[in-house]
């Protein structure tokens, strides 16, 4: 039974996809849209979200293309995640606050496991071990053609990352590792065409937030 002096759990929605998809553009708009109807949300990021999680990040996304391998990169992002649930996701779902999340486990899954070659298996078994059996409550997998998104990203004002620096079949990789995982969980999961404009993107999500979550 319900504690009835406690807020219900808010929701957890993370937002997935290649280089310049435009992930954090959408992540702010939604966040805007569910504040004006009534929702308290806090907007995050992975790798990073919380101070541990953020020295992590700087290790990970700056320096050169070889300054991790897929293991280690994993064994990083993991480590982040840990701590960015425990300081940041978890304490603000039961106080009943929306979570929007640019990135999560999935990206772990897609670049580490799938375009780095780690394997599906050891990725599983690094999130059983850091997550547990918490899941998004909705996955928005924005999609777009590698050479667009790749475009996109370089086009950005401010410091490139070395994931935008690694090849186009990398990158080809990452895009089918993250269709892969909408395919597998369709309940969890919607693919979001990222290819227009800004505002027909944020009506998508904001859609799709509505029909699978009842808000947006």
């Amino acid at each position: 039974m319900s504690d009835p002096g406690r807020p219900p759990r808010g929701k957890f929605i993370t937002f997935e996809g290649g280089e310049g998809a435009g992930k954090s553009t959408q992540v702010r708009l939604l966040a805007e849209r569910l504040r004006v109807a009534g929702r308290e949300v806090v907007t995050t990021r992975e790798p990073g979200g919380s101070p541990g999680a953020e020295a992590i990040r700087k290790l990970v996304v700056e320096g050169s293309v070889d300054s991790w391998d897929g293991t280690t990169e994993a064994l990083l992002m993991f480590a982040a995640r840990r701590d960015h649930l425990a300081r940041t996701i978890w304490p603000a779902l039961a106080r009943g606050t929306w979570v929007l999340c640019d990135r999560f486990a999935d990206s772990t899954m897609a670049y580490q496991g799938q375009a780095h070659g780690l394997g599906r298996s050891v990725v599983a078994r690094l999130y059983e071990l850091a997550v547990g059996d918490f899941r998004p409550d909705l996955t928005l997998v924005l999609d777009l053609p590698v050479p667009v998104g790749l475009a996109r990203a370089r086009a950005r004002p401010g410091v490139e990352d070395r994931f935008e620096r690694l090849g186009h079949a990398f990158h080809e990789r990452v895009r089918a590792g993250f269709l892969d995982i909408a395919a597998a969980e369709p309940a969890r999961c919607a693919i979001v065409d990222a290819t227009g404009s800004i505002e027909a993107i944020s009506v998508a999500v904001c859609d799709t937030v509505r029909s699978r979550l009842g808000a947006g």
